[in-house]
């Protein structure tokens, strides 16, 4: 996975939120549950990493938007 930059979290009411999950069901479904809450720039694909137990899956919020602003 790519780094967290300033950028990502430059204003108060952004935030990355990286989930662990066993698998892709669970971490897109966290996705969908903060989706539902705020504006979100989804991830479109859960990743692995070698060596490390599970998936990842990073999105990128705005606390500042209505979900589908």
């Amino acid at each position: 996975m790519r780094e967290i930059t300033d950028v990502h979290v430059a204003e108060p009411g952004l935030a990355v939120v990286e989930v662990a999950a066993a698998d892709d069901e669970p971490a897109l479904a966290v996705q969908e549950l903060l989706a539902a809450r705020c504006a979100i720039a989804p991830a479109d694909r859960t990743t692995r990493e070698p060596g490390e137990p599970g998936v990842r899956l990073r999105c990128f919020l705005d606390l500042r938007q209505e979900p589908g602003s």
